[in-house]
């Protein structure tokens, strides 16, 4: 809707009063051409809301047509398609935010209230000029995205999880929690997922450090990604799945949605919300040990936030190797620290070392991910889970990221090998899986 303007005036200079925006006479323009748009559209609908998309596009495009005729307004072509767009968007689409939606080098829309957007590219975050009339507005947009799938967004119900036909996630919080106004946080997905090729070419690891993965994916080494918001997690999850033989039954479990699978034989669970009255609602967990009676050969769990932590642990234990997760962590040590705190919160009252004793028979490798400075995102290690000792689980690092320069406002580095060699060798000779020495040796230039 309103983009490529110039910056709004802030502070009390602006007298606009809270959950609206001043708006210049050409948006002013758009308001008024826009309302009597959707009149002519309602009084020429008969307000039939069954009508296709397509047909009310069509619609729409006549519908302006008339008003601009009717009012003498007189526009170049660029900017009566420009303001046919806006209003097709505001009418039937996501509103001011649909160009942001549409733009493939936006990785993530934050809308903090109706003035203030910010999108994500190529990793850094930046302020957009998109901005929307007033609160009420953005509640519309909102409530557009949540009301097909069922969901809600009230004072009763002030946040909600969501997501678009397209996969990309969702959420939302409102007064009185959010005291910006209404605030939606939009995370987009690749269309075409990314390939093991598309992360090499970005640095986010190496071809040595891949064949390594893909090794430890095909021998069913359990692993966990782990790394903070937004440093590509699920992302490169996608990524390691891909390397599943495409013999095997492998079941999927989500919050929402995210995971994209080209195997034949992939069953999809996602998690339930609770319905208006509070019920219904079908956690994480629950699928976990749902998913145990349906005859997997691997489970993957989008993320572990929780006490399914315990259940994939057992996964892992009783004939499920090969199992992959990802979590929020900071380190390979921190996410270890993470999962003995999720695996207390399912409620068993299990001592710690117990709980440390499953974690290190059941997690064999850790890989972290981080966005580092300049807004790309690499792998900075791969470390392997080893053992107890004593009330101490054992970890070594196999591969490390080396930052060697900071150019230009980006960084360069190396993924080097540590020169130690896994425990889980084994698997690699017991599936027939070759593994050149040369991966491990720290002496050796990487590829």
């Amino acid at each position: 809707m309103f983009t490529n303007r110039p910056a709004m005036q802030k502070g009390p200079a602006a007298n606009v009063p809270q959950g609206q925006t001043k708006l210049s006479e050409h948006e002013k323009d758009f308001i008024r051409i826009r309302d009597a748009v959707q009149e002519k559209l309602l009084a020429d609908n008969n307000n039939d809301a069954t009508l296709e998309i397509k047909h009310l596009r069509s619609m729409i495009d006549t519908c302006f047509n008339e008003v601009l005729e009717e009012e003498k307004i007189l526009y170049n072509h660029s900017t009566r398609n420009q303001m046919l767009e806006w209003i097709t968007a505001d009418i039937v689409g996501y509103g001011p935010i649909e160009p942001l939606l549409n733009d493939p080098e936006i990785t993530e829309i934050m809308v903090n209230g109706c003035d203030q957007v910010y999108v994500e590219r190529r990793g850094l975050i930046e302020l957009t000029t998109v901005r929307f009339e007033n609160n009420s507005h953005l509640m519309r947009i909102i409530d557009r995205i949540v009301s097909p799938i069922g969901r809600r967004v009230d004072e009763s119900s002030p946040m909600v999880d969501a997501r678009l036909p397209v996969g990309y996630r969702i959420n939302a919080t409102i007064p009185p929690l959010s005291l910006n106004g209404p605030v939606l946080t939009i995370r987009k997905f690749a269309t075409i997922p990314f390939t093991v090729q598309d992360l090499i070419s970005n640095g986010t690891l190496t071809l040595q450090l891949a064949n390594f993965l893909k090794c430890c994916v095909e021998a069913r080494v359990n692993l966990v990604v782990s790394g903070g918001t937004g440093t590509g997690k699920t992302t490169f999850l996608n990524v390691l799945s891909s390397f599943i033989p495409i013999g095997e039954r492998v079941i999927t479990i989500e919050d929402t949605a995210e995971l994209q699978l080209h195997q034949p034989h992939v069953v999809r669970l996602e998690k339930r919300p609770p319905n208006i009255e509070g019920k219904g609602e079908i956690s994480i967990r629950q699928l976990v040990i749902n998913a145990l009676r349906m005859r997997p050969d691997r489970i993957v769990v989008g993320e572990c936030r929780g006490g399914e932590a315990l259940d994939m642990l057992q996964a892992m234990n009783t004939g499920h190797d090969g199992s992959m997760t990802t979590i929020h962590a900071n380190t390979p040590r921190d996410a270890l620290r993470r999962i003995e705190t999720m695996v207390m919160m399912a409620g068993m009252d299990l001592p710690l070392k117990a709980i440390r004793e499953q974690v290190a028979s059941s997690m064999e490798l850790i890989i972290q991910l981080e966005r580092l400075k300049d807004g790309t995102r690499k792998i900075v290690k791969v470390s392997e889970v080893q053992r107890m000792e004593s009330d101490t689980i054992v970890m070594q690092d196999l591969f490390v990221f080396q930052q060697t320069s900071f150019n230009n406002g980006f960084i360069q580095g190396v993924h080097k090998p540590t020169g130690l060699r896994p425990h889980f060798m084994d698997k690699f000779v017991a599936n027939g899986i070759q593994v050149p020495d040369e991966v491990f040796d720290k002496h050796n230039t990487p590829i």
